[in-house]
């Protein structure tokens, strides 16, 4: 499936006037899409009061679906449809983004809130709360990188030394050049990923016998 069709099928279910309520009701979606616009000064103020009510209560409803929902539901809920999946997990990064913009000057920062979380989490799979992990989330931002360094490691294969900040910044750069051919570039990359999935495989094979020899 390319790109475009998998966008198509992703937007049509979000945006569809048909789907059922969620936080928001279709209404409420209309509104906020602008598919409808006949409302006045008053209307636009209540509706758009009662969109901050049910979006305060759906976030006080997450400590009940977290203590209260049963394993099943949530395992449903979370295991879409395969023609929905690229729905569900935008919205899952938007959910994310809305929520780390909104808590932006909140008197508890995101990160402690995300961290104790996945704590939280953790523990409950764990069924203890001797269970402790470490959650590292840091925004960094990407900075200006030297064009001709990055492109001496891809040159000479000293890929392990590409930084990710390095590595966001050339595929973007990369992504905007004039040169750049997403068609051109996604039929040469698959025919190159069958010869690397093949290394891939052999290295891991080598490995393993390698493991064995020693433990003869």
């Amino acid at each position: 499936m390319n790109d475009t069709h998998e966008e198509s099928d992703r937007d049509s279910l979000t945006y569809s006037a048909d789907r059922g309520r969620g936080i928001l009701t279709p209404s409420d979606r209309e509104f906020l899409l602008e598919r409808k616009t006949d409302y006045t000064e008053h209307s636009k103020k209540q509706k758009r009061n009662r969109i901050r009510r049910r979006i305060r209560n759906a976030i006080l409803d997450f400590s009940i679906l977290f203590e209260h929902l049963e394993d099943r539901d949530r395992e449903t809920v979370f295991n879409p449809d395969d023609d929905a999946r690229d729905a569900y997990t935008q919205g899952i990064t938007d959910m994310l983004a809305f929520l780390h913009l909104g808590t932006m000057g909140y008197y508890t920062p995101f990160k402690d809130m995300l961290a104790e979380g996945v704590n939280k989490a953790e523990q409950e799979l764990a069924g203890s709360d001797y269970r402790m992990v470490t959650v590292d989330f840091n925004v960094d931002p990407v900075g200006q990188i030297d064009v001709d360094e990055v492109i001496d490691k891809l040159e000479f294969g000293d890929f392990e030394e590409v930084t990710d900040e390095e590595l966001r910044a050339f595929v973007r750069l990369l992504s905007e050049s004039d040169d750049f051919s997403a068609t051109s570039l996604r039929t040469e990359m698959k025919e190159q990923m069958t010869e690397f999935i093949e290394q891939v495989n052999a290295a891991a094979e080598q490995r393993d016998q390698r493991i064995e020899e020693l433990n003869d």
